[in-house]
């Protein structure tokens, strides 16, 4: 699998990841089939995984599905909440153990996260940091503008 940098001087990861919304999101008898994706892909070298507590059970799934296998990968999650953030924090880096990259998601509550994220980074407990948006009328936000 090629693989690139993630920004100027980031980690090597995989040009090909796996997102996880609705193909993760499953509960029960559907678990199973999900955790043979997940290492299905890490076979294949698609080794970046994106995730957030707003694709359901996404996460938690991920997270079972990984287990021992979880330094094969680059995780990638995201805080979405209007509120405090640190529950949604706390429970995925009690799944993974570290998030290589935390993102705010749709830019909500940026501020607060971003000051939570660096908390964790300074910590040693997140990797790098980021910022999402659906729209292409966030960027400016995006970009700090």
């Amino acid at each position: 699998m090629e693989r690139r940098a993630l920004g100027a001087g980031g980690p090597e990861v995989p040009v090909v990841g796996m997102g996880t919304w609705q193909t993760l999101d499953v509960r029960g008898g559907g678990e199973a089939g999900a955790h043979a994706v997940v290492a299905a892909a890490l076979d294949a070298g698609s080794a970046f995984l994106d995730t957030s507590p707003m694709y359901g059970e996404s996460e938690r799934v991920m997270a079972e599905a990984l287990g021992p296998r979880r330094d094969d990968a680059f995780v990638a999650d995201k805080l979405w909440t209007p509120g405090d953030g640190r529950a949604q924090a706390e429970r995925a880096l009690g799944w993974y153990g570290h998030v290589d990259l935390y993102q705010v998601h749709n830019l909500v509550n940026t501020r607060a996260h971003l000051d939570l994220l660096e908390r964790l980074r300074g910590e040693g407990r997140v990797g790098l940091l980021g910022a999402t948006h659906y729209s292409a009328s966030a960027f400016g936000e995006l970009a700090g503008g």
